[in-house]
């Protein structure tokens, strides 16, 4: 049933991947291995991004519509080589979770992406689904430095919204895409430990990660399933608390030691210049992104992204990516792809 499942996603996948997307700066590239043979690929990509109402053209080129698809996954073995067991930390929300579209581009990606031998983990948050659920109940939602303050009405209906509904949509989504998913909040098998936050008195029950255990995770990982984490855990004495799902995110990275950290935003990556989107920085190193931060070139929402991947790389990860989720199969092109789809932070 698992190989059927997995056969369905890539005849679903691969007449658009990853060719009807549009990263900024196509041209100037991060290369995660100079030495794979994948120029043909990047040709293809970068053509269809410049062209992307001509897609059928790059594929003219092959002998055959099957033909092309075997060569675009014949071009990818070299990435799926790399990555090939190796474990995936992927946070999502943004765009990429209030778009159906874009809904079922990150699910297939992940799925496509265990069913080549990746170990994704999947993160997420749900901000606009406990924005609307509070607005049914009429609880004001109140943000406090782009946080949102968190009173014990408000913790419960967040942890309703995310275990209870989001949690579970996730799941099944991927479980009807062809892989088996579990859900799980960092209350399930202590998985988080939380501590309040410096800031409670102004936040609530707002928290930080105090400890991971990642041995429920573990065994899911190695046993072939996808984890589904929401961002709520509970401090030493039982006490709920709403987490920033990006915290969350990098330190279970760190914690079980992944190859990737992936972050799908709602902007195209780290700019250079933020009034200027064409500015895409597709690579820079810890160094580098600490002085943009420094300059005041990354600020606002940025800063706390950025803080985020810096520490998961200071604790063993090998990369962090900020990347576009409102980019169809970002997860794919930043994976699989010399281009990415986004920025890449390396330590």
């Amino acid at each position: 049933m698992m190989m059927a499942g997995a056969s369905k996603t890539l005849t679903n996948i691969i007449p658009s991947f990853p060719f009807t997307t549009k990263p900024q700066n196509p041209l100037t590239t991060h290369t995660t291995n100079p030495s794979f043979p994948s120029s043909r690929l990047r040709h293809r990509a970068i053509y269809a991004v410049a062209n992307p109402a001509r897609p059928t053209q790059i594929a003219a080129e092959s002998t055959t519509p099957g033909q092309y698809r075997v060569d675009v996954l014949s071009e990818s073995l070299p990435f799926i080589q790399k990555f090939r067991g190796k474990t995936i930390v992927v946070k999502y929300g943004g765009a990429a979770m209030k778009s159906p579209e874009l809904q079922a581009s990150v699910i297939n990606d992940l799925v496509l992406l265990s069913c080549v031998g990746l170990r994704p983990v999947m993160v997420h948050g749900g901000g606009p689904e406990i924005n609307t659920w509070l607005g049914r109940l009429n609880i004001p939602a109140v943000f406090h430095d782009g946080l949102r303050v968190t009173n014990a009405d408000t913790m419960e209906i967040v942890s309703m919204v995310l275990v209870g509904k989001v949690n579970k949509t996730l799941v099944s989504l991927i479980n009807k895409a062809g892989a088996t998913a579990v859900g799980l909040s960092g209350l399930d098998g202590r998985l988080l430990t939380a501590r309040p936050s410096p800031k409670a008195a102004h936040l609530g029950f707002v928290g930080e990660v105090a400890r991971v255990d990642p041995a429920v995770l573990r065994s899911l990982i190695d046993t072939n399933h996808i984890p589904v984490v929401t961002s709520v855990a509970a401090d030493e004495s039982g006490q709920p608390y709403n987490i920033n799902a990006d915290t969350v995110a990098g330190e279970l990275a760190a914690a079980l030691g992944a190859e990737k950290l992936i972050l799908l935003t709602d902007v195209a990556g780290i700019l250079e210049d933020r009034n200027d989107p064409n500015s895409l920085v597709k690579k820079i190193d810890i160094k580098g992104v600490k002085k943009m931060v420094e300059e005041g070139k990354v600020g606002g929402g940025m800063i706390p992204k950025v803080n985020c991947c810096v520490r998961s790389l200071a604790q063993g990860v090998t990369t962090a990516s900020i990347i576009d989720g409102r980019v169809p199969h970002s997860l794919l092109l930043e994976i699989l792809t010399d281009e990415g789809a986004g920025t890449m932070i390396t330590g």
